[in-house]
């Protein structure tokens, strides 16, 4: 039987390059930021981007279904004091069910972006359910998170 430990070190040298540097949103409650209570934050992301995080834009908008009907409403996005670190509000209607999207891009990366879906349920951002992608959220994988 041969050792697996060579091949498969080979393959986390070359792996590992792939994400040094990678840019990610890590989405977590403003309970552990003071700022973010400050300013009555539903949700806070963090930037995980080696290069420049201070050049890092991130949009969001909450995505949701009221009566039958999708709506998306564009939210401010307020940057915190940390660089690469951003929350949003609550400023969507209290009915229907919501998902906040949040995309983030920076030029360092080129055309890349980065995005996470978090459903909302009541006042709560539910980030046990959040759907990280490698790429700006589409319409059906919002939908995912609205279900």
């Amino acid at each position: 039987m041969k050792p697996l430990w060579k091949p498969l070190l080979g393959l986390g040298i070359l792996v590992v390059p792939l994400f040094a540097g990678a840019l990610l949103l890590e989405v977590g409650n403003p309970v552990s930021n003071p700022e973010a209570l400050r300013d009555h934050a539903v949700l806070v992301v963090r930037t995980t981007a080696c290069h420049s995080p201070e050049k890092t834009t991130v949009s969001a908008t909450a995505e949701g279904v009221v009566n039958g009907v999708r709506q998306s409403i564009p939210l401010k996005v307020i940057t915190l004091s940390t660089a690469g670190t951003f929350a949003v509000t609550h400023e969507w209607p209290e009915q229907g069910a919501w998902a906040v999207k949040m995309v983030a891009t920076n030029p360092e990366y080129k055309n890349y972006a980065t995005s996470v879906v978090v459903p909302i349920h009541g006042d709560s951002a539910q980030l046990s359910m959040a759907k990280h992608y490698t790429h700006a959220a589409n319409s059906a994988e919002v939908s995912l998170a609205l279900n």
